[in-house]
């Protein structure tokens, strides 16, 4: 969650909770999970950034067929969008079009093509490696930088370069992409969020692109 004093962006919505039990049984979840909206007010919500459309990060989208924040704006990148309907055999089911599809034809969701700007300080960027279009989400106030980087870097096990995920489509894009991230990361100072670790929430590294400061 980012909080302009304007505005509250949410950074994806998460796994969700509205699977059947094959498909909760493949995806290793919980027999129960709840909504989102049990721990977010749904009206507060202003904007909804979706980094990538995979179920993991965008499941928590809708609720119960309508959206699970009726006032928010929701963004994600058009070419995503798009190559979530091809259906590559590589990833198909990681794509669940009840997540954003309703979003799309209601005009709630708005598709962009490259980076953006969508509030003052907070930026998009798309970051190809895990996929070709997902996105990091850059914020910044009072001097200082956070950087989302959702599953370009899912972990802090994987701050070494050609530590790449078994998910990324294209390793040596990610690989090029995370060393020029890392390095302007290390440079400048920034707080990087892991959306997948379950030991640190965020840190800044060094020019080895090791931890320095985290938090849990």
């Amino acid at each position: 969650m980012i909080e302009t004093g304007k505005e509250k962006i949410l950074i994806d919505t998460g796994g969700g909770y509205e699977f059947d039990a094959r498909s909760r049984e493949r995806m290793k979840l919980p027999a129960t999970v709840a909504p989102i909206t049990e721990y977010l007010d749904p009206s507060a919500i202003d904007i909804v950034v979706n980094t990538h459309l995979h179920w993991d990060h965008c499941s928590g989208n809708m609720l119960n067929s309508d959206p699970a924040f009726p006032r928010a704006r929701y963004i994600t990148q058009r070419g995503e969008w798009e190559y979530a309907h091809e259906r590559n055999v590589r990833d198909a089911v990681s794509y669940r079009d009840c997540n954003y599809d309703p979003l799309v034809a209601s005009g709630q969701m708005e598709l962009i093509s490259g980076s953006a700007e969508i509030a003052p300080g907070i930026e998009l960027s798309v970051a190809p490696g895990h996929n070709r279009d997902m996105m990091i989400v850059k914020a910044a106030s009072a001097g200082q930088t956070f950087c989302m980087l959702a599953d370009l870097i899912p972990t802090s096990e994987h701050l070494k370069p050609t530590w790449v995920a078994a998910f990324d489509l294209f390793p040596l894009k990610a690989i090029e992409t995370k060393t020029a991230l890392l390095t302007q990361a290390a440079r400048e100072g920034w707080w990087c969020g892991f959306s997948h670790d379950m030991n640190v929430a965020f840190a800044t590294v060094d020019e080895d692109f090791k931890l320095q400061k985290k938090i849990p």
